[in-house]
């Protein structure tokens, strides 16, 4: 796995890159395609990995096409819905939201201490993955390992949530 993605991560990166125009939205795509390499069992019997690795990366590419075009949905609004006034969430969401929240920070305190520094100054504080690299002293593959096992985690704890 370490040596498909040294090999295939650059190369993704910039096919990311060229196409969203976000080097931190690649960077996470990236991370996400390997993800998926990495939780599907299947990928120890792949033939081409580097094939599957662009299907995958083509899937998200759509996948995050359709999510922007969702959060644009609501920007059209109808006429005689614009006259309605806004409904506050009711009681049982506030509830769920608040029970989501505290899984997310206990599954980030399993963290070791510098793949939840890593999480945290990407996801929290907005830095890129070679600001990161620069801060901490490290490599961006390191900071990339370390957002791929945050993530791996996260989805993992979130999930029997």
């Amino acid at each position: 796995m370490d040596r498909l993605f040294r090999s295939e991560a650059p190369r993704l990166r910039l096919w990311f890159s060229a196409r969203t125009r976000d080097i931190d939205a690649a960077n996470d795509m990236v991370q996400e395609t390997f993800l998926r390499l990495s939780s599907n069992e299947a990928h120890l019997r792949l033939r081409n990995p580097a094939a599957w690795l662009q299907r995958v990366a083509r899937n998200l590419l759509i996948d995050k096409a359709r999510r922007d075009a969702s959060r644009q949905a609501h920007l059209h609004v109808p006429l005689d819905e614009a006259m309605d006034a806004g409904v506050a969430p009711d009681q049982a969401a506030r509830i769920e939201a608040g029970q989501l929240l505290e899984s997310y920070e206990r599954a980030i305190a399993q963290l070791t201490e510098r793949t939840r520094q890593v999480f945290l100054l990407h996801r929290v504080e907005g830095l890129s993955y070679r600001q990161i690299a620069e801060r901490l002293a490290i490599s961006v593959s390191t900071v990339e390992y370390h957002m791929m096992r945050a993530l791996a985690h996260l989805d993992r704890v979130l999930d029997d949530a």
